[in-house]
């Protein structure tokens, strides 16, 4: 993908010889890589820097992954995080996303698929930031949603959204009180549809829920084997 600036990563391996290959391979593409090799670097990395992308290992020392993304979330609810894991069990990876994930991948990896990843993000950041004629502001019971803000707002109340949760609630949205089938989900959302994946949509919804319980007027009910609806007032 032909890139117009040098976009930034923030990638945290503690794994020298696997992070020097990544980063270089990564800067070829044209990327601008900081390298840390420990969580507590990387906070403090990312607090004293923009990134368009961050990249995590699970298993850190100092600070484990799973930290390093709930404090990235503090402070950001917008930028990407991509989690690298060598751990293949479901539950880390539900843990992952229930910190503000947006994807991950399992160790080993390709450069090819960590990169397909990366460009993936950045289209879809490239998107949300330029202008487009998609309908983005919403009206959901006694909720406002701004989707190019990423925020849900109701009385005082204001949610920030992460991109992948203001895309699914906008999908969401313009289904309005109809069935939206978790296929069509993965595929426009995700990008992909697997097992995992699947799994992880169902934590996003899940997360969603929350935000609304202010409104007992407002539901995503689940059809069990096809897909989701929202409920709202007409």
């Amino acid at each position: 993908m032909p890139m117009k600036k040098s976009y930034k990563i923030l990638y945290v391996e503690d794994d020298q010889n696997l992070a020097f290959v990544t980063r270089d391979n990564l800067e070829k593409k044209g990327y601008e890589v900081t390298l840390c090799y420990d969580g507590l670097t990387a906070i403090q990395a990312f607090q004293q820097e923009r990134y368009d992308l961050c990249i995590l290992d699970v298993m850190l020392p100092k600070v484990d992954g799973f930290n390093v993304a709930q404090k990235i979330r503090d402070k950001d609810s917008h930028v990407p995080i991509l989690f690298l894991t060598a751990k293949s069990l479901l539950e880390d990876k539900i843990q992952g996303f229930q910190t503000g994930a947006d994807d991950y991948i399992t160790k080993p990896f390709s450069i090819e698929e960590l990169a397909y990843k990366i460009e993936v993000f950045i289209k879809r950041s490239i998107v949300h930031t330029e202008l487009d004629t998609e309908r983005n502001t919403f009206t959901i019971g006694t909720y406002t949603f701004d989707f190019k803000e990423l925020s849900l707002r109701t009385g005082s109340d204001e949610y920030k959204l992460t991109l992948r949760e203001a895309e699914l609630l906008r999908m969401f949205c313009m289904n309005a009180n109809q069935v939206v089938k978790r296929d069509d989900i993965l595929k426009q959302v995700w990008g992909e549809d697997d097992y995992y994946i699947g799994r992880s949509l169902d934590v996003f919804v899940s997360r969603l829920r929350k935000y609304f319980e202010k409104d007992s007027n407002i539901q995503i009910e689940n059809i069990r084997s096809v897909g989701f609806k929202l409920i709202m007032p007409v």
